[in-house]
């Protein structure tokens, strides 16, 4: 899948405020994960926006305090990224963060455009307890989930070898269900837009087997 072009559809900071127009009807991929993974480095990459980012990154985790939403076009259609509030590390007041659980929950139960989530974990740290409640839940509402391991260009040959095999195991996935990223050297970029392709656009994958048949 190739992008080509990107823009800032809008935001929703509480429970019963309507998406941006844009996004209703569309179809729908939301980011997650612990407010220190660098999601928003990894969605600059991903969207090929790294000389001017359209997610904003900050020095300080936790600065995402809504839930925004990107329109994407792409040469197989059109999509909308959805960038979820970082949870665990967030140097927040508790009233805010306890704000943000049932604007994520009803997001994520109240949507039928929302065709999967991206399960991001640092890799350093592997999978926090925070990270495993995330799946968990995940899971019991049947959302279709992607791993992505991020910051891999933090790790030495050795630690690749140990963590990344433990941060696996410690999600319970298998290892083709996990991909690993790096938003400064772009490592990951096209296999994650390859399987998000596939989540989206199905029909593509499909006339594509089709023609080589």
């Amino acid at each position: 899948m190739r992008i080509k072009s990107v823009e800032f559809a809008g935001a929703i900071g509480q429970i019963g405020q309507a998406p941006p127009e844009s996004a209703v009807g569309a179809l729908q991929v939301a980011f997650a994960g612990r407010s220190n993974v660098g999601k928003s480095s990894l969605i600059n990459r991903l969207l090929g926006r790294t000389r001017t980012a359209i997610a904003r990154v900050s020095a300080e985790p936790g600065k995402t305090q809504e839930i925004n939403f990107y329109q994407v076009r792409s040469d197989l259609g059109d999509f909308v990224l959805v960038d979820l509030p970082g949870y665990g590390y967030a140097k927040v007041p508790q009233g805010l963060r306890e704000k943000w659980r049932p604007l994520i929950h009803s997001f994520l139960t109240r949507n039928p455009d929302l065709r999967g989530v991206v399960q991001l974990v640092d890799v350093r740290n592997g999978p926090s307890e925070d990270d495993v409640r995330s799946v968990d839940y995940l899971a019991e509402l049947g959302i279709p989930v992607l791993f992505v391991l991020t910051k891999v260009d933090k790790l030495n040959s050795r630690e690749r070898g140990k963590l990344i095999p433990k941060a696996i195991q410690t999600l319970g996935v298998d290892t083709d269900q996990v991909i690993l990223f790096s938003a400064t050297k772009g490592t990951g970029r096209d296999e994650l837009l390859e399987t998000l392709a596939a989540l989206l656009f199905p029909e593509a994958g499909d006339a594509e087997e089709e023609e080589t048949e």
